[in-house]
């Protein structure tokens, strides 16, 4: 048996006009006639708006962005694409799975949730602009990590 890897492809929708004097574009999803004001052009084929639709979910691509993946003969919206092929991590705080899908906060090369993301110990979250040390690969606030530094021996120099 030979192994081979299904590689994913990420491609551009392009939404066109329709011009009137030219001849009706056969639908690469139903077959037939395009006579609508708009069509999708992806996989250099043409489509209904209706047609172009995500194998998993059925969203409309067209809708959605302006980017489809296809792998194993499917065609795919971005969280489905991601849901069943994406590369997934464990989180640097709880060592539970991160689903690929799912937003995440990066610290160097540490990859955390969103729920996770906050001070090791004293559990205070982080908001936008807010500071944050990484120690010895601990999350800490501002508070928590000048404490470790005092108890050091020494402290930080405030400019």
């Amino acid at each position: 048996m030979v192994l081979t890897q299904l590689r994913a492809i990420e491609l551009s929708i392009q939404m066109l006009s329709v011009q009137p004097d030219t001849k009706p574009k056969g639908c690469a999803g139903c077959n037939r006639k395009i006579k609508d004001r708009y069509l999708l052009k992806a996989l250099d084929k043409y489509w209904h708006e209706d047609c172009l639709k995500c194998a998993c979910c059925d969203c409309r691509l067209g809708e959605v962005g302006s980017t489809l993946y296809t792998k194993a003969n499917l065609i795919l919206c971005r969280r489905d694409y991601l849901r069943l092929f994406g590369v997934t991590g464990n989180c640097a705080a709880c060592s539970k799975l991160i689903p690929a899908f799912e937003m995440v906060m990066r610290a160097k090369d540490n990859v955390y949730h969103l729920d996770c993301f906050a001070c090791q110990l004293c559990n205070q979250r982080f908001c936008v602009g807010d500071k944050f040390f990484l120690k010895n690969n601990m999350i800490l606030c501002q508070t928590d990590y000048e404490e470790g530094l005092m108890k050091e021996g020494y402290a930080p120099q405030v400019r």
